[in-house]
C-alpha cells in the first residue's frame, strides 16, 4: 500500500471537525484495507505498535530539522527559519519538498511497509553514530516523499500528526465499516480494545466480520491493561444514591496506582499509563513473591510513600521521583520506602475475573494476600449503608494522610480504561487538579534559558484539551528545595512542536498537580473557566494525558467552591 493513500486520509480527516464525517472517511478507508496493512492501525494514532508497547519514535525537533535540511538540500538555518516563520515543522517539510533543490536517482514510491521498516529501526538505536544513523533513515523516508508525505512523516516523527483521529474515532469506524446492523459493535469493540490495547489485532477481527470472535481477545498476563477509573461526588448521600445500599468503602490512598502482574517467578509493575516500573520498585517484585499466593494473576493497586521512622504515609510527590529513575535505585528505595495497597483482582490462575462481582473479587484478594503492613497489604475496607460511619471511616482516612475514600457497588464488574458510574471518589475541598501542559514561555534575567511560564489545559468528552490558565510558580531555583524551572523545561523540551519568539506549543504529554486559589468564569480561554493563582505541585508520571481532569468537574467544583463544605 502506498504511503501516499494514508496521507491522503490524514489530510481528508484534519479537514473537518465534525465527529460524523471523520467516521465516515474513516470507515470508508477501514474497508478497503488489506489485513497485510493491518499496522497502518498503529499509524492512524501516531505510533508504530501497539499502546502497551513501550518503544516509541523519539524524533528531537532538531532531528527532524537536519532531516528535513538534508533531503531537500536547503541548508538549516534557512529550514529553522521557515519553522519560526510557520510554525509547523510539518508545514516546513510540505513546502520545502515542493521545490527541493536536491533530487537523487534513488527517489522510489514511499510504501507503508518502508516507512514501518525504517520508523520501527529508530528506537533500536543506541550508542555512538545514533544521530547519523538515525539521519540517514528519516532522509531515505523524506527523499521519496511527495510533499503530502512528508508533512505527514514529519508530524509523524515528532509526534503531532493533528488529524483528530482517537481511539473513539476508530472504533465507531470499525462499527460503521463492518457491522452496520449489530447496534451493540462499537461496545463489543471497544471492551476487545480494552482488554488487548492491541488496535491492529481489533481489526483483524472486524476485517472478518465475525463479531463473537472478539469475545477470543482475553486478558494476557505481562501485557498491561488500562486501569479502571472512578467518577467523583461531593456527599455520601450521592455516593449511596448512585451505587445502593450498602457498598464497599475503602481508603483513597495518596499514592500511584501499580497494575501488578505474575506469571510464575516473573513479576511486572505497570503504571495506569501502562508504563513498565518494575526495575524502580524491586522490593515490590519481592514482596508479590513472598506475599502472595498464586502462579498467575493481575493485581490492581496502589503504591504508597510512608516515613521509614515515624511510620507515617506521605504525599505522592514525596516518592513521584521513583518512578522515572533508572539509577542508583537502592538508595531511593531506601530513602523512600512504598506500601502497595492492593484492591482489586483482574485474572486468576487462568481465569479472567473482569465479569466477577466487585464482593467476589475482594473475597480472593483478601485470600490470597498475607498481610505485612508497610510492605504489602490489602485495602483497609468497610461494607456499610450507614452514612455515620461512612463519615467516621472517611475521618479516619484523612488522620492517616490519605486522599479520602472510595465507595465501591458490591455486584459491580471490572471494566478497563473506563471512568465508571460504580465506583466514585469523595475528597475533602482540597484545591488541586491534575492537568496537561500544553505551551509556555522563556524566561528573561536569572530564568533565562528556562520555560518559566506554562500553559495548562484540561480535556473535555471529545477527547480535546482546553486551556484554562498560566502557571508561573511552585518550581524552584536549587534542586534541593524540589522540582525546578530547569528539570520541568527539561522535562517538556522532547514534546515542544512550535516555537515562536519566547512562545513555545507543547504536545499534551506532561500531566501535572496543580493547587489553586480559585475558579473563576473567563471568555479568555476556551475552557470558559480561568484558574486564580495555579501552583506547581508535581509531576504525574503515572498518569496519562486523557486522564486528566475534565471540563466538566472544574464547572463542578467552580459551582460548590463558595459553600465551604466538609464532612464533620
Amino acid at each position: 500500500m502506498r504511503y501516499l493513500k494514508l496521507a491522503e486520509l490524514y489530510r481528508d480527516s484534519s479537514a473537518t471537525t465534525k465527529r460524523l464525517e471523520k467516521i465516515e472517511i474513516l470507515s470508508k478507508f477501514l474497508i478497503s484495507l488489506s489485513q497485510k496493512d493491518r499496522d497502518v492501525m498503529y499509524l492512524l494514532l501516531g505510533d508504530i505498535y501497539p499502546e502497551y508497547d513501550e518503544r516509541r519514535i523519539g524524533i528531537s525537533n532538531q532531528i527532524a530539522i537536519k532531516a528535513i535540511s538534508k533531503a531537500t538540500g536547503i541548508e538549516i538555518k534557512e529550514v529553522n527559519k521557515k519553522w519560526k516563520s510557520i510554525g509547523d515543522i510539518g508545514l516546513v517539510a510540505e513546502n520545502l519538498t515542493k521545490n527541493k533543490k536536491q533530487i537523487t536517482l534513488a527517489t522510489n514510491i514511499l510504501t507503508i511497509e518502508k516507512v514501518l521498516e525504517n520508523l520501527r529501526k529508530l528506537p533500536k538505536l543506541e550508542g555512538k553514530g545514533t544521530v547519523g544513523k538515525k539521519l540517514s533513515l528519516i532522509t531515505e523516508l523524506l527523499t521519496s516523499a511527495t510533499p503530502l508525505e512528508a508533512l505527514y512523516l514529519v508530524r509523524t516523527l515528532i509526534g503531532d500528526l493533528r488529524i483528530g483521529i482517537k481511539e473513539s474515532t476508530i472504533k465507531h469506524s470499525l462499527a460503521k465499516a463492518f457491522f452496520k446492523k449489530d447496534e451493540n459493535a462499537a461496545i463489543k469493540i471497544q471492551e476487545a480494545i480494552d482488554k488487548s490495547n492491541d488496535i491492529a489485532a481489533v481489526f483483524d477481527i472486524a476485517k472478518k466480520k465475525k463479531i463473537k470472535d472478539f469475545e477470543k481477545i482475553h486478558l494476557q498476563v505481562g501485557k498491561p491493561i488500562k486501569a479502571m477509573l472512578a467518577q467523583k461526588v461531593k456527599t455520601f448521600e450521592e455516593g449511596f444514591k448512585a451505587l445502593g445500599k450498602p457498598c464497599a468503602i475503602e481508603y483513597k490512598y495518596d499514592g500511584f496506582r501499580m497494575i501488578i502482574h505474575k506469571n510464575n517467578e516473573d513479576v511486572t509493575l505497570f503504571t495506569r499509563s501502562l508504563e513498565n516500573v518494575t526495575k524502580q520498585f524491586p522490593e515490590v517484585v519481592e514482596y508479590i513473591k513472598k506475599y502472595v499466593k498464586g502462579k498467575s494473576f493481575i493485581l490492581d493497586s496502589e503504591a504508597v510513600g510512608f516515613n521509614k521512622k515515624t511510620k507515617k504515609y506521605t504525599a505522592f510527590q514525596d516518592i513521584s521521583q521513583r518512578i522515572r529513575r533508572k539509577y542508583n535505585i537502592k538508595d531511593l528505595q531506601d530513602k523512600l520506602p512504598v506500601e502497595v495497597n492492593v484492591f482489586d483482582i483482574l485474572y486468576y490462575e487462568g481465569k479472567s475475573m473482569l465479569n466477577e462481582t466487585f464482593k467476589e473479587r475482594t473475597k480472593i484478594v483478601k485470600k490470597i494476600i498475607k498481610k505485612h503492613p508497610y510492605k504489602i497489604i490489602y485495602s483497609k475496607q468497610i461494607i456499610t449503608g450507614d452514612e455515620k460511619k461512612a463519615r467516621e471511616f472517611y475521618k479516619q482516612a484523612l488522620k492517616d494522610n490519605q486522599e479520602g475514600i472510595m465507595m465501591k457497588n458490591l455486584d459491580a464488574i471490572y471494566q478497563p480504561g473506563r471512568r465508571v458510574g460504580h465506583m466514585m471518589k469523595i475528597k475533602p475541598e482540597v484545591k488541586d487538579l491534575d492537568l496537561v501542559i500544553v505551551g509556555g514561555e522563556y524566561g528573561t534575567g536569572k530564568r533565562s534559558g528556562w520555560i518559566s511560564s506554562y500553559n495548562l489545559a484540561c480535556v473535555n468528552k471529545k477527547g480535546e484539551y482546553l486551556e484554562i490558565g498560566k502557571m508561573g510558580t511552585g518550581m524552584k531555583e536549587k534542586a534541593d528545595q524540589g522540582m525546578t524551572f530547569e528539570q520541568l523545561t527539561e522535562e517538556v523540551k522532547p514534546y515542544i512542536i512550535k516555537e515562536k519568539g519566547k512562545k513555545v506549543f507543547i504536545k499534551p504529554k506532561i500531566v501535572i498537580s496543580v493547587t489553586y486559589q480559585e475558579i473563576q468564569k473567563s471568555p479568555n480561554y476556551p475552557s470558559g473557566f480561568a484558574l486564580r493563582f495555579p501552583r506547581f505541585i508535581s509531576l504525574r508520571p503515572d498518569r496519562r494525558a486523557e486522564e486528566i481532569t475534565t471540563v466538566e468537574e472544574i464547572a463542578d467544583d467552580f459551582d460548590h467552591q463558595k459553600r465551604n463544605w466538609k464532612y464533620g
